[in-house]
């Protein structure tokens, strides 16, 4: 059973950043990709970032050039680095995984099938 735990979330002032951190563990061959999603109250998860098994990256329009995703050898962490912080960046960000997507499909909250709580980002 794939199990997720962000950190990393917190306050910080527009042009800051911060460096949201998910701990993965149980993760199966059947998962191939791996995101980034956030949530404002009252509105549907999008996504953020997304990362395939073979490395290929994924970014929302919204944060190419400020964010970066990134995984470690063993896939055990996925790492979310934000720059350059915006207060349209305030949300609940989630780590989530999938069996497979591609591109822009990754960006949407569709394929994935696991999910952690989720870590605050507000910015000011």
């Amino acid at each position: 059973q794939v199990q997720l735990v962000e950190s990393g979330g917190g306050s910080v002032q527009a042009g800051g950043s911060l460096r949201l951190s998910c701990s993965v563990s149980g993760l199966t061959e059947d998962t191939e990709s791996m995101g980034w999603l956030r949530q404002v109250d009252g509105a549907e998860r999008q996504g953020v970032a997304a990362i395939d098994s073979d490395g290929t990256t994924t970014y929302a329009d919204s944060v190419k050039g400020r964010f970066t995703i990134s995984q470690d050898n063993e896939k055990k962490i996925l790492t979310l680095q934000m720059n350059n912080l915006k207060p349209e960046d305030t949300a609940l960000y989630y780590c989530a995984t999938a069996a497979y997507c591609s591109g822009e499909y990754c960006l949407q909250a569709a394929p994935y099938n696991t999910w952690g709580r989720g870590t605050q980002v507000t910015v000011s």
